[in-house]
């Protein structure tokens, strides 16, 4: 008994000790509480923390209100691209091609409609002049151009060239404020930045869309007649910026505004993607003076017919044309015109032009391109031939096809 009651009495003595000190923490913790809040109470009313009638919170909120101005933003952004586009926006036109005279085009036998861009390049007085794709003009009975403000005015053609894709109108310069200025194509480089502008798909007119140049002096097998046969190698410049349907005679310009290229066609193929093509305008400027002064590309004539030795059978090379076995390559005269150049020089049927000018000529397109792209109406031209197995050499003297 003795040994419980012993324990009894130091426990009560010890909660006594425990209560005694609970109660001095708690006021001391009382005491360091008030301090904290008559310290921090002007600084909590400074920050609006306290809570406030409603009267009080309407009042401080429509006070801090007024000291707030609001703004509506509005950003100036300029770069060389809008610079660029802003250049030479709006000389970029719109282009329709009607086949039909009806009213609503149902007349019997003709086509549809066909749209696609253009670049006003010269205004002279009351004229304006506009480059654009031959495709995109081809067969028209009427042509119609709408300007950048939206304006529709009738076109005339002036002339157009299938082999370079590229034609001439023109139009009543009154309406024509913009003129392209044209930049300098050889000066490209690859990965440089350009900008194409048109009209793609018909209905979105002033169509921007940005990219590099992937490629120069690029070539791309042309099939004039439609007959699955290659006759001309367009020289193109390869760019990533989106070149679609519509796009078509469009501008290609650089980063400063200026004509680098009319876009032309584009490689519509499924698994393709990213792939334009646009003329260079240094190889497009001469196109386009002949276009415009004469309605017509002033080429040098020959006034023969022509095949690539590659696509005559090896009996008639041997037999009817007489090679040597060691030609293998090379151009057939198939007819000669009578009083062409070719033929006051001599050149006959069955004749094999192997070189020009010293230049080997393997096939029909390069006999072309030889032609078109290195001589001129006058000048004259040394031709070496086999006839009859025998190797010749002959001069020809250039003229124009519209003499004969």
């Amino acid at each position: 008994m003795g040994y419980y009651d012993q324990d009894y009495e130091n426990r009560s003595s010890r909660q006594k000790g425990k209560k005694s000190g609970y109660f001095l923490a708690s006021l001391v913790g009382l005491i360091l509480g008030a301090l904290l809040v008559v310290i921090a109470l002007p600084k909590l009313i400074d920050y609006n923390v306290l809570p406030y009638s409603a009267e009080e919170t309407e009042q401080r909120t429509n006070n801090n209100s007024s000291n707030v101005e609001t703004q509506n933003l509005s950003l100036d952004v300029v770069t060389d691209v809008t610079q660029a586009v802003d250049k030479a926006g709006d000389a970029v036109v719109s282009i329709t091609n009607l086949q039909s005279n009806s009213f609503w085009g149902e007349e019997t036998g003709s086509a549809p409609a066909g749209t696609g861009s253009g670049v006003i390049y010269k205004k002279d007085g009351n004229k304006a002049f506009i480059v654009t794709n031959h495709h995109v003009v081809d067969g028209a009975q009427q042509l119609e151009v709408s300007l950048a403000n939206g304006t529709k005015i009738p076109a005339t053609l002036v002339g157009s060239d299938v082999w370079t894709d590229l034609a001439v109108i023109e139009v009543e310069g009154n309406e024509i404020d913009t003129v392209v200025e044209f930049g300098d194509s050889d000066a490209l480089k690859t990965g440089e930045p350009v900008i194409a502008i048109g009209n793609p798909l018909g209905t979105f007119e002033g169509s921007v869309t940005q990219g590099i140049i992937s490629g120069l002096e690029r070539t791309v097998p042309v099939d004039i007649d439609q007959n699955g046969t290659v006759d001309w190698q367009a020289e193109v410049l390869q760019t990533d910026a989106a070149i679609n349907p519509g796009n078509s005679g469009g501008a290609l310009v650089n980063i400063g505004g200026q004509l680098i290229g009319i876009n032309s066609m584009k490689i519509a193929e499924s698994a393709v993607e990213g792939i334009g093509l646009a003329i260079p305008i240094n190889y497009a400027r001469p196109i386009i003076d002949d276009l415009e002064q004469f309605g017509e590309v002033k080429r040098p004539y020959l006034g023969v017919g022509l095949q690539s030795v590659t696509e005559i059978p090896g009996y008639h090379q041997q037999q009817t044309l007489q090679l040597p076995r060691d030609i293998t390559t090379g151009v057939a005269i198939t007819q000669v015109e009578p009083n062409s150049p070719a033929a006051q020089a001599g050149l006959q049927e069955f004749d094999v032009i192997v070189e020009m000018d010293g230049e080997v000529i393997d096939d029909v397109i390069g006999l072309r391109k030889h032609l078109y792209n290195q001589k001129k109406v006058g000048d004259q031209m040394q031709v070496v031939i086999y006839r009859n197995g025998e190797k010749q050499e002959v001069t020809v003297k250039l003229s124009d096809a519209s003499t004969f």
